[in-house]
């Protein structure tokens, strides 16, 4: 069998030697990203990387190029069972970034007439959820997580609240129990960090698998029921797979942003200074973050269809093309100081296969930033800001730690316990899903727009009429019934 040498190599320019293959992984990288986008731009739209060792890539680092990409699905396609170095065993099956790019029937990793059909049963399901039942529930978890450290002057946001809210929010989603969630995490953190990524890959599938036996026993109005509801008929492997890209991007790259925008708050100066003034531009944050620093940093693999010249570089036919979302955000053609209210980053992705769940994934981020600080307002960085450490990865972009210390604040009722605490806590996990949501008044998520063909084992979901936030409103903070609106385009 004849080994094609990795993109960047001479074989790929002809006689001229190519550029260097840079490493994506490892502290280095993860301390200081942007300096490597730098040097990579220096070669073109494209260079050749390495996600992990023996895993070659070229990496779009401009931003038209990046737009030309993920627009143009006759010419780079999603299915990963092109990836040749991998079919041929270039590749091994254990390589660390198998699991983040290897091919799963769902709508990330497809293309056409199964692309448009996962689509639908996803979007049509994630259109099912009221956002002011979203907002409602993070607040009221927020609020259970921040209880649990006001008292005590300091926490690790990450640790504390940042990585433990998305788990309550995507098991009340997912309609999905408490000790399953526990592993999902788990098993996701691992894939996204490159360690023993084979072990955590079969740990979310066997969870899963537990996950669609139960809801199959006992549906209810979450997002894995509406999916086996919809008229799609997704078999119990494609519902595994939706289930990955739809709790994989729910969870780390969700803790990723809201811990990014603390960050982002609490270190510069352009943010800090209005927070001590009494606004919190919360809203500029995250749009500050998803530009400079989105959670997701290196991702949307393609394969060309065909070999072609890219950008001045001869791309091969089932090679992977990696978009850095950002490298092309900052992209230097695109400099501007002004960036609030500009939404036109690729955080999100673009293409057929932008992200489906964005309007949900900004909401759940504004409302825990909002909720922390109006809790914590004197919030303040435990460590010097250039003391905060990034893990390392080829795809994300993630703090290890976020310290932080504060003016201590008695809680002044008991809170009820939240649907499920970190291990180590000693208050016992609610046992309905649902539970929490009752507490409230909102019992279910809205059922906006019900499957073509719902199942009669479903139960059909009351609409939500529109209401009051369950929180009181204060001086500093954003009129959050007016953005949920926005977000239905009201």
């Amino acid at each position: 069998m004849t080994h094609r040498p990795p993109p960047g190599c001479p074989a790929h320019q002809g006689d001229r030697p190519g550029p260097p293959v840079t490493p994506l992984y490892g502290p280095d990288f993860a301390a200081d990203p942007q300096a490597v986008y730098r040097r990579l731009r220096t070669y073109g739209p494209v260079a050749p990387v390495e996600l992990a060792p023996g895993a070659h890539a070229s990496l779009v680092t401009d931003y038209r190029a990046a737009l030309e990409v993920l627009r143009s699905p006759e010419r780079f396609a999603k299915d990963a069972r092109r990836w040749r170095a991998l079919a041929d065993g270039r590749v091994a099956p254990d390589n660390p970034v198998v699991p983040m790019m290897a091919y799963r029937p769902n709508c990330l990793f497809s293309d056409g007439d199964a692309h448009r059909r996962y689509r639908e049963a996803v979007s049509d399901s994630l259109g099912r959820i009221d956002p002011n039942a979203l907002r409602g529930y993070v607040e009221r978890s927020a609020d259970s997580l921040i209880d649990r450290f006001t008292a005590d002057g300091k926490a690790d946001l990450l640790r504390s609240y940042a990585k433990m809210l998305p788990l309550l929010v995507f098991q009340q989603l997912f309609g999905c129990p408490p000790e399953l969630g526990d592993r999902l995490v788990k098993g996701f953190s691992g894939i996204f960090d490159g360690v023993d990524a084979e072990r955590a890959d079969a740990l979310i599938t066997d969870s899963l698998v537990e996950l669609i036996a139960h809801k199959r026993e006992q549906p209810g109005a979450d997002m894995t029921s509406w999916l086996m509801a919809h008229h799609a008929e997704l078999t119990d492997e494609e519902m595994i797979h939706q289930l990955v890209v739809l709790i994989g991007a729910g969870t780390e790259p969700q803790q990723n942003l809201i811990a990014n925008a603390l960050r982002l708050l609490l270190a510069d100066d352009r943010f800090a200074g209005d927070l001590r003034g009494g606004s919190m531009p919360v809203e500029d944050a995250l749009d500050e973050v998803l530009w400079l620093d989105p959670p997701m940093a290196n991702y949307a693999v393609h394969y060309p269809v065909d070999d072609l010249d890219f950008g001045g570089t001869r791309l091969r036919a089932g090679e992977p093309v990696v978009v850095s979302f950002a490298a092309a955000n900052t992209d230097p053609a695109l400099h501007s100081e002004h960036r609030s209210g500009n939404r036109a980053h690729l955080a999100w992705s673009a293409g057929p296969h932008h992200c489906p769940a964005k309007e949900s994934a900004r909401l759940i981020a504004a409302v825990a930033v909002e909720r922390l600080l109006d809790r914590l307002p004197d919030l303040e960085l435990a460590v010097p800001v250039d003391r905060l450490v990034w893990r390392p990865g080829p795809f994300h972009r993630a703090l290890t730690a976020l310290p932080v210390r504060f003016p201590p604040v008695p809680v002044p009722v008991p809170a009820p316990a939240p649907q499920h605490v970190q291990p180590g806590y000693t208050a016992e996990p609610q046992s309905d899903p649902s539970a929490v949501a009752e507490t409230s008044g909102d019992s279910r998520w809205n059922a906006t727009t019900a499957p073509s063909h719902p199942s009669p084992s479903i139960p059909r979901v009351a609409t939500f009429t529109e209401r009051q936030p369950s929180s009181a409103p204060t001086a500093r903070r954003p009129l959050w019934s007016s953005l949920a609106a926005w977000w239905r385009g009201q």
